[in-house]
């Protein structure tokens, strides 16, 4: 029992760590991607033999994290909210065949979209599974809630799902650690048909969620982490969620919020709590990061015509993160009141880093493709999603993981020409595969440029899945090996790229074009490694 000071992800990590977790696979995504890698640098974790793995997209990740549940033991899969929708096939079955050892899905919200396409609401998905959801407030709720989530999977044989955002993600604070567990001993289901869906057997299964719902649904009264707190002013009540907790609390330091608050961090939500403080005040003000998802169920279930305030209303504004400011106006207080966050850093774009291997393949591809003019390039997610951004502007989409080659290849198919996909190497083995298979089958005449700098780069270099790959497996989909060509991107090179770039943009066909070189904040990390073990060595 001792504390630490954690970031809220470090705080899942360690969590899983000390409440017997066997295993943890995940695909980087802000602001998910500090779980799993907290768990590959603790010594803790490697003593007892915690498997700690990088998979090529989060739906492999989940489907690997059921079948370690599957063999008795517990574990976790970790994703950014949309690499949820990758990992949506095997979440939304897996609430169906049940769980062995417990199941967490740790799920990371991006509001604000501060690395991310959209700021989805993963309790929505939540919601459609039918399973329990918890939201923690702060960082010792996350750790705690690690704990509880995998008692209540085992419990009910059910994936559970573990719901934070960003500021939670990020921020750090003390966190108080439990007695660590022992992990679970291997064990096959007593139901040797529990994971089969068929339709006979997941009807049954099926059946068995819906009763479980009565379950989940005590569970989210009697929760610790549902609270209601009475108020002498019953103008207004206040529905809380998760770390918007905060953001009201933030307004009332050192004395009491007038207001009834019920407070939500477990799911379904509890309907007692919210009944009581519907049926006492004259309005309710629901505080969510995120979607109205609260607010939208409130107008439904209570529905008695008295007045909800939030985000449909525009109480609140319908995007972006919240913080104390939004709320503290929500919540009626005077403009000279409302505390302004000084600005201490100026505003700077994002921009690829200086000496970036993307730099160059980016000049090579914009040379070659001054003779077709604008709007033909399609694009991934990654580093190089800035050639956006002057002084590049190379591409004209960045849709979802894998959509390069899929977009490309409906334009082609349309009759765009070129039609050309650009994409990373480690997003190439996330999503890209199949959509290269794709247009070799139906013969799509795409240029598609994979920019190999040997690691996932966006999200702090963890290891790309495509690593010495690449070749093999596009000879492996049929792209034939005379158009199959690599290149280095280096400015000395320039023009022996930018040729290679104009020959195959001219060939009817499918290509690839490999640019490949290290990035450059591995390669300086590398080599600061290795002067340091030579330091150590020399000082021997």
């Amino acid at each position: 029992m001792h504390k630490l000071l954690l970031l809220g992800d470090e705080a899942i990590a360690q969590a899983g760590i000390d409440a017997g977790m066997s295993g943890i696979f995940a695909y980087p995504g802000t602001p998910s991607t500090e779980i799993n890698e907290f768990v590959h640098a603790s010594g803790e974790a490697k003593e007892k033999g915690i498997v700690a793995r990088w998979s090529a997209n989060e739906k492999t990740a989940a489907e690997a994290a059921l079948g370690m549940s599957y063999a008795g033991k517990r574990t976790m899969t970790c994703m950014k909210h949309v690499g949820l929708n990758v990992a949506a096939d095997v979440f939304l079955n897996a609430s169906i065949t049940g769980t062995g050892g417990g199941l967490l899905f740790v799920v990371a919200d991006d509001p604000s979209m501060h690395s991310s396409q959209n700021e989805q609401d993963s309790r929505v998905y939540g919601k459609f599974a039918m399973i329990p959801i918890l939201e923690p407030s702060n960082q010792q709720e996350a750790y705690d809630m690690v704990h509880l989530g995998f008692e209540i999977s085992e419990k009910f044989s059910v994936p559970v799902m573990l719901r934070i955002t960003t500021r939670l993600a990020h921020s750090r604070s003390g966190v108080v650690r439990k007695d660590s567990r022992e992990q679970n001993k291997l064990k096959l289901p007593s139901d040797m048909k529990q994971f089969i869906l068929l339709p006979a057997l997941a009807r049954k299964k099926y059946q068995k969620l819906i009763d479980n719902q009565d379950a989940f649904q005590s569970l989210s009264e009697k929760s610790d982490y549902n609270t209601y707190t009475p108020g002498r002013d019953h103008s207004m009540g206040v529905v809380a969620c998760g770390l918007a907790y905060n953001y009201l609390m933030d307004n009332y330091q050192g004395r009491d919020v007038p207001y009834p608050v019920v407070k939500v961090s477990q799911y379904p939500l509890p309907y007692n709590n919210i009944r009581k403080l519907y049926d006492e005040c004259d309005s309710i003000l629901v505080i969510e990061e995120g979607y109205p998802v609260v607010e939208e169920m409130l107008r439904g279930f209570i529905g008695d015509g008295k007045q909800v305030l939030g985000r449909l209303d525009g109480t609140l504004p319908r995007t972006g993160e919240l913080s104390p400011n939004i709320v503290g106006a929500a919540l009626g207080f005077p403009e000279g009141e409302i505390r302004e966050v000084p600005s201490l850093v100026a505003k700077r774009p994002p921009s690829l880093c200086k000496g970036c291997p993307h730099i160059d393949s980016f000049l090579g591809l914009n040379e070659a493709m001054e003779e077709y003019g604008k709007g033909k390039v399609f694009s991934d997610i990654g580093c190089y999603t800035l050639a956006a951004l002057p002084p590049y502007e190379s591409i004209n989409s960045c849709v979802d993981m894998g959509a390069s080659i899929t977009m490309a290849k409906g334009a082609a198919d349309a009759g765009l020409k070129p039609a050309v996909a650009v994409i990373g190497d480690s997003t190439f083995t996330h999503s890209g595969i199949t959509g290269l298979l794709d247009a070799v089958n139906d013969k799509s005449n795409i240029t598609v440029v994979i920019l190999d700098n040997a690691t996932t780069g966006m999200t702090g270099g963890q290891p790309s899945a495509a690593l010495g790959k690449i070749e093999g497996i596009c000879r492996g989909v049929g792209v034939e090996n005379e158009h199959i060509r690599v290149i280095k991107p280096l400015p000395k090179r320039h023009e022996e790229n930018t040729r290679v770039f104009r020959e195959e943009l001219a060939y009817e066909g499918v290509s690839v074009i490999i640019p490949r070189r290290e990035c450059i904040q591995t390669l300086n990390k590398r080599m600061r490694q290795k002067f340091s073990e030579k330091t150590k060595k020399a000082d021997k």
